[in-house]
């Protein structure tokens, strides 16, 4: 059974900081490439980081700001979210993506406000 459970988000002020992360489960972590999606209220959801071969990508809005990473060791991904700023108030979720094998998370709140 595959399970991708991420954890670390929650409640920070502006120009604050959280690192999420993501364990993954049942698959072979590290053929599969990794990527953090968000979803805010009314909203689709929009990919925000991915990472594979060592490679990564960023949608512009948080390039400078967020960083993912990950450790195969571990079967984990992270995302380092730093200067957070209200419009990154969101549900966050894993994705793993390997050839038509496609899993996705159950999501962590990030809620960014005074």
């Amino acid at each position: 059974q595959v399970q991708l459970v991420e954890s670390g988000g929650g409640l920070v002020q502006p120009g604050g900081s959280l690192r999420l992360s993501c364990a993954a489960s049942g698959i072979i972590f590290k053929f599969y490439d990794m990527a953090w999606y968000r979803q805010a209220p009314g909203k689709q959801r929009e990919l925000v980081a991915g990472i594979s071969s060592g490679r990564t990508n960023y949608v512009d809005y948080v390039k400078g700001r967020f960083t993912i990473s990950r450790d195969n060791a571990k079967n984990t991904v992270y995302l380092q979210l730093n200067n957070l700023q209200p419009g990154d108030t969101a549900v966050y979720y894993c994705n793993a993506n390997w050839q038509s094998a496609h899993y996705w998370g159950q999501g962590t709140q990030v809620t960014v406000s005074s």
